[in-house]
C-alpha cells in the first residue's frame, strides 16, 4: 500500500546517472592529453563545460502530487527540446505503449487534449512511481518496467570506469 502524502519526488536513477557520466569521461578525457600544447586549454574548458552539460540533463525528475503529475526538467534540458510538463491525473485518458527496437517498450500518458507524454522509465523508488500511476489511473493495464534492465547501467558504469582508470595509468606512465 502506498503511503497517500503528498508530494512525492522521484529522482533520476544513480546507475543512469553514474553509466552517463562515467561513459562521457572515459570518451573525453584523453583528448586533454593528446591535443597540442596550444589546445590543451581549450580542450579543457570543454570537457568540463561537457560534464556540467551531463550532469545537467541527468538531473530530471517526476513529482507526484495528489492532483498532478510532474515532469522537471534542467535549463539546459529545456534548450535542447526535452522540456517538462505537468498533467493533472483527471486529464489523462489513455495510456499508449509502442514497442522499442531494443525489445523493451515505451508508455505514454495521453490526455483529454490528445497530447502525449512519456512516461519516465528510468527512476528511483520504480515501484513506489508504479502504484502510484496504477492508483490515480484506474484502468492502467500496463507492464511498465524500467526500459532497460538496471544490470546493463552497472555494466556500462564498470567498463566505464576501468577505461577511465586505464587511461589514466597509461598517461600516468607515459604508455
Amino acid at each position: 500500500m502506498i503511503n497517500e502524502s503528498y508530494p512525492k519526488r522521484f529522482n533520476t536513477l544513480f546507475s543512469v546517472k553514474s553509466s552517463l557520466i562515467s561513459l562521457y569521461l572515459a570518451l573525453t578525457f584523453p583528448i586533454i592529453f593528446i591535443t597540442i600544447e596550444s589546445l590543451k586549454l581549450i580542450s579543457t574548458f570543454c570537457l568540463i563545460c561537457g560534464l556540467i552539460f551531463i550532469f545537467n540533463i541527468t538531473n530530471d525528475y517526476v513529482i507526484t502530487y495528489e492532483k498532478s503529475i510532474v515532469l522537471k526538467t534542467s535549463l539546459i534540458s529545456n534548450l535542447f527540446g526535452k522540456n517538462g510538463w505537468e498533467i493533472l491525473w483527471k486529464d489523462i485518458i489513455n495510456v499508449k505503449s509502442f514497442s522499442t527496437s531494443q525489445g523493451s517498450k515505451v508508455h505514454y500518458l495521453i490526455t483529454s487534449s490528445q497530447k502525449s507524454f512519456l512516461i519516465p522509465q528510468r527512476l528511483e523508488r520504480f515501484d513506489e512511481f508504479k502504484e502510484i500511476l496504477v492508483s490515480k489511473i484506474k484502468y492502467l493495464e500496463i507492464d511498465l518496467n524500467y526500459i532497460s534492465p538496471l544490470w546493463t547501467y552497472k555494466f556500462l558504469t564498470l567498463i566505464s570506469s576501468v577505461m577511465f582508470l586505464g587511461e589514466i595509468y597509461a598517461f600516468i606512465l607515459k604508455i
